[in-house]
């Protein structure tokens, strides 16, 4: 009896096996991004929404969730960035209508609740900007892969205000993170001599839909 029962499972697993190796021979393959055949796992962590409401792993259940860090004092690659993905919105929503778009600020000092309120909903009201202190964001970036720093020697103080004005490094990539909270891919930015690092939409989208496809 126990023969026969590994020999069941055995042949469910290759069966399984041939399935998967066949889908993936029949749906092309992203070009554009880094694409994980197994997708990575989130570990679990709290953020608070620009509404004030707590944002954990479930709030990534069911949805395509779009994930970049940034600031709202980011002078070039962040606005880019998001005036790039309110451009091709109604495109990935076309591919699937659970998409959603989530900015993390690497620079919780300054964005105030408020302040990622109305900085996104400048880009798309439907986007949603993420804040928590650095205890909180520095696990997070590293388990998405990403990175960001805060210049220290560029501090000074803001002769109009008395907030500090200072540049955070951050990564430039967008992760896409799967309707089951796991790591699908990662999106870097093309890189031009002279020219801000920027994401290419019409890429972007094309992957997306492959990446879906795969599902």
């Amino acid at each position: 009896m126990q023969k026969l029962l590994l020999s069941i499972i055995a042949i469910v697993a290759l069966a399984t096996g041939a399935f998967l190796f066949q889908k993936l021979n029949q749906q092309p393959l992203p070009e554009f991004s880094l694409y994980y055949q197994q997708p990575r796992i989130i570990k679990p962590f709290k953020l608070t929404d620009h509404n004030g409401e707590a944002f954990t792993n479930k709030n990534l259940q069911g949805k395509w969730s779009w994930v970049f860090f940034g600031y709202t004092s980011c002078p070039d690659v962040c606005p880019t960035t998001l005036q790039e993905l309110n451009f091709v919105y109604d495109d990935l929503k076309k591919t699937s209508a659970n998409v959603q778009v989530l900015l993390v600020s690497v620079d919780p000092q300054r964005d105030s609740q408020q302040k990622l309120k109305e900085y996104i909903g400048y880009f798309n009201k439907a986007f949603i900007a993420l804040r928590a202190g650095h205890e909180v964001l520095f696990p997070f970036a590293r388990n998405l892969g990403l990175m960001y720093a805060i210049v220290d020697n560029n501090k000074t103080k803001n002769s109009d205000s008395k907030e500090e004005s200072y540049l955070v490094d951050h990564s430039a990539s967008m992760v896409l993170i799967n309707p089951q909270g796991k790591i699908a891919a990662i999106f870097k930015p093309e890189i031009a001599v002279g020219k801000v690092p920027s994401i290419d939409g019409e890429k972007l989208v094309s992957d997306f839909n492959k990446i879906v496809a795969l599902y």
